[in-house]
């Protein structure tokens, strides 16, 4: 069985840094894609970080760029978000997602439970 296990999720407040990671377990993920989206309360899920399975392609949101780095464990079964500068518009459950193929959509095949992520002001 395939699981994406997400952690690192909680409440900060704005101008503070958190890392999500996401470890991926049941199948060797090293040769897909993997991303990082979002959904905040009452909104659609979007888009905030992708990155291929060499690590020589990564796509971020305009509204994270230079402040959210995404990256690949050695093992490439892992997938971290560095989340600096972070801001209450931030607030989010954020899900961790892999498919062979590299999508900046929710076309992923593979995803997980979500964390919270909560910024205060």
């Amino acid at each position: 069985q395939v699981q994406l296990v997400e952690s690192g999720g909680g409440l900060v407040q704005a101008g503070g840094s958190l890392r999500l990671s996401c470890a991926v377990s049941g199948r060797t993920f090293a040769s897909y894609a993997m991303g990082w989206f979002r959904q905040a309360p009452g909104k659609e899920r979007e888009f905030v970080a992708a990155i291929s399975w060499s690590a020589v392609s990564t796509d971020y949101a305009d509204s994270v760029k230079g402040r959210f780095t995404i990256s690949r464990g050695s093992a490439r079964n892992t997938v971290s978000l560095q989340m600096n500068s972070l801001k209450p518009e931030d607030t989010a459950v954020y899900y961790c997602a892999a498919d062979p193929t590299y999508y900046t959509t929710d076309r992923y095949r593979y995803w997980g439970q979500g964390t919270q992520v909560a910024v205060s002001s």
